[in-house]
């Protein structure tokens, strides 16, 4: 009789247990969806061959997602959305912070003496103006930062951020932005041009959607790291299978195919007014 009581008091716990499990899973999966609504549009970007180096776990913050690579220790992509603000002044700028979540511990530190910027992707100004605080927080964890160079970082890369906010914001609703690195091929060959465990991209590419249910316009660009910084914008279109080419991943895969096909194929500016702002001068320059 005490063994039958012992094994339905085993069984109960376990099954507290699986119980407690499939509650958190639910909770996890519903906060994830909320993110995942908020922060993209037309589904999370995703590999189109599953590999070593196209595999990422993707991690929510406030205000963006993040796809991190724990094989490049970089993220692959970032995604969050903008809308234009009245009142964008922000709070002060924040510690950087490095991220628990990451498999390898990356470091405030870990760029010291590299040359290397720590360069955010998902943007500072941006993220704290239409996001808040909390948000602009998060913005500092080091699983937002990649290494770029000071021309790219503080001038040409800060332009396009700016243009962003201040220029195209204000023309659509809310935009949709994916960001991230591309890294030199084949891996095996670049695989230890790092800093420090982070592996160094060779460029980046910004993906800026004005999400129209039926038409909706894109813009695209890849920056290399090599630039001078006040080259014009436009210099660097790009289509956005371009992009998926040199990444190997899948933007808006809940897109309808019709409609996928001339927004990722074709560059197309029109309703943009990038030639306004193509060679305009950035902030701090």
């Amino acid at each position: 009789m005490s063994i039958l009581r012992l094994g339905w008091r085993q069984a109960k716990r376990i099954g507290i247990l699986v119980l407690f499990v499939s509650l958190v899973a639910v909770l996890w999966e519903y906060q994830g969806r909320q993110h995942q609504d908020a922060y993209t549009w037309q589904g999370v970007p995703t590999w189109e061959a599953l590999s070593l180096t196209s595999f990422h776990r993707v991690l929510q913050n406030d205000g963006y997602l993040v796809g991190w690579s724990d094989v490049r220790v970089n993220p692959l992509w970032v995604s969050y959305q903008v809308a234009a603000v009245d009142d964008s002044r922000i709070g002060s700028r924040p510690d950087f912070r490095p991220d628990w979540r990451t498999l390898w511990p990356v470091g405030t530190d870990s760029y010291s003496g590299s040359g290397y910027d720590r360069g955010h992707l998902a943007p500072n100004y941006a993220i704290a103006a239409v996001h808040g605080r909390s948000a602009q927080l998060d913005t500092f964890y080091m699983s937002n930062m990649t290494p770029q160079r000071p021309n790219l970082n503080r001038q040409l890369w800060q332009r396009l951020e700016e243009a962003v906010m201040d220029h195209f914001a204000p023309r659509f609703d809310r935009l949709q932005i994916i960001t991230g690195p591309i890294f030199p091929e084949p891996f095996m060959d670049n695989v230890f041009n790092r800093v420090g465990l982070i592996q160094v991209p060779e460029a980046f590419y910004k993906i800026i959607v004005a999400p129209h249910d039926s038409a909706p316009l894109a813009l695209a660009f890849i920056m290399p790291q090599d630039v001078r910084g006040n080259e014009p914008l436009d210099d660097y279109l790009v289509s956005i299978d371009a992009i998926e080419a040199q990444t190997g991943l899948d933007f808006f895969p809940e897109l309808n195919d019709a409609v996928e096909s001339v927004l990722e194929s074709e560059i197309r500016t029109e309703g943009w007014a990038l030639e306004e702002v193509a060679k305009k001068p950035g902030r701090y320059q």
